[in-house]
């Protein structure tokens, strides 16, 4: 059972302004990657089903986060279909983000009160989410789909959509203000996060000064 509602994971993904998306196989390093985004301040985290047994990583990080890191929101990105949310809602997941847009999934998420994030490209996509139940609403690929002028040109007419940019957001100073002033409720952080040192082995250190960084930006910037 999901351990944060809704609305706790929506204020707190606007309040940190930034959430974590990654994937690895071996659950060690995501231990130590998820870890290295809670020191820096991250509580909302998107772990991705990109992988064979990924919900067996997923799994392992939900326990470890409860016990060792309490405030982090953890959920499940590149969810496609009803019946993989079912999967991660079973094992816990606190809310689930896709690529797409699928009413099924919608149906399932809100039978359980899940947090549902689902893709979209369009004005009409964002509306029907919205209408579907979606408080925060993902524009994917957001740089392809027209970048911060994509989300400033929806604010006009639909100023109380929430929108999370994922695909070619930087977390530089440059790229996070077009983005948050565009008006952005919060952004998706991807590889460009996931700094890796000279011997190819990720930088935790360097992972969490630039999820720090990135947060105070942020906050600078609103």
């Amino acid at each position: 059972m999901a351990r944060f509602t809704r609305i706790e994971i929506a204020l707190e993904a606007k309040e940190t302004g930034i959430v974590p998306v990654f994937y690895h196989a071996d659950k060690e390093i995501s231990k130590n990657v998820l870890k290295a985004c809670y020191d820096g301040g991250a509580r909302v985290f998107e772990f991705t089903n990109r992988g064979d047994f990924a919900h067996e990583v997923f799994a392992e990080l939900l326990k470890y986060a409860a016990k060792e890191l309490p405030e982090m929101i953890l959920g499940i990105g590149s969810v496609v279909d009803a019946g993989t949310a079912s999967l991660y809602i079973q094992n816990g997941a606190n809310f689930i983000v896709s690529p797409l847009l699928n009413a099924d999934i919608a149906k399932v998420c809100n039978r359980r009160k899940i947090s549902w994030i689902p893709g979209c490209g369009s004005v009409s996509e964002i509306s029907y989410a919205e209408e579907l139940g979606a408080e925060i609403v993902k524009a994917f690929p957001a740089t392809q789909v027209g970048g911060p002028e994509f989300i400033k040109a929806v604010k006009g007419p639909m100023p109380w959509s929430n929108i999370m940019p994922t695909g070619g957001v930087l977390p530089t100073k440059e790229n996070l203000t077009e983005w948050i002033k565009a008006g952005a409720y919060c952004v998706g952080l991807g590889s460009q996060l996931f700094v890796k040192n000279e011997t190819g082995d990720y930088d935790y250190g360097k992972i969490t000064e630039t999820v720090r960084n990135s947060i105070q930006i942020i906050k600078e910037i609103r």
